[in-house]
C-alpha cells in the first residue's frame, strides 16, 4: 500500500483561476470543470481535486505536472478516481491498483489523502 497527501491554500487556486485564464483547461478534465463551476464557491472544490491529484500523483509515486488531466475525480460525497493517459501507464508499471481518495477543505485550506493497493 502507498500513501499520498497534499494540502493548498484554496486562495491560491481562486487566484490562479482569476489571473491564469487557461489554468482550469490545463488542470482540469471538462467534467471537473462543470463540477465546479456549478458549485456555489468553485475555487475551494477545484483546490480540493488540485490536492486529490497532487495525492494520487505521490502515491503512485509519480510527478503529475504536465500530467494534471490524465487524473480525474469525480463524484461526491465518495470521490472516485480514473486514470488516462500517461499516469494510467505509469500507474500499471509501477504495480499500482484500487486507489482511494478522501478530500476535505476548509474555510482557508483544502487537503487529500489517497492510498493506493498494490495490483493483485
Amino acid at each position: 500500500m502507498r500513501v499520498g497527501i497534499d494540502m493548498i491554500e484554496i486562495e491560491r487556486v481562486r487566484a490562479a483561476l482569476t489571473k491564469r485564464p487557461r489554468f482550469a483547461d490545463r488542470v482540469f478534465t471538462e467534467e471537473e470543470r462543470r463540477y465546479c463551476f456549478s458549485r456555489p464557491n468553485p475555487a475551494q472544490h477545484f483546490a480540493a481535486r488540485f490536492a486529490g491529484k497532487e495525492a494520487v500523483g505521490k502515491a503512485i509515486g509519480c510527478g503529475v505536472e504536465f500530467m494534471w488531466r490524465d487524473i480525474e475525480i469525480a463524484g461526491r460525497p465518495k470521490p472516485s478516481v480514473t486514470l488516462s493517459g500517461k499516469v494510467a501507464e505509469l500507474a500499471e508499471r509501477f504495480g499500482a491498483g484500487d486507489i482511494d481518495l478522501s478530500m476535505t477543505h476548509s474555510k482557508g485550506m483544502a487537503a487529500a489523502v489517497a492510498i493506493v493497493q498494490p495490483r493483485g
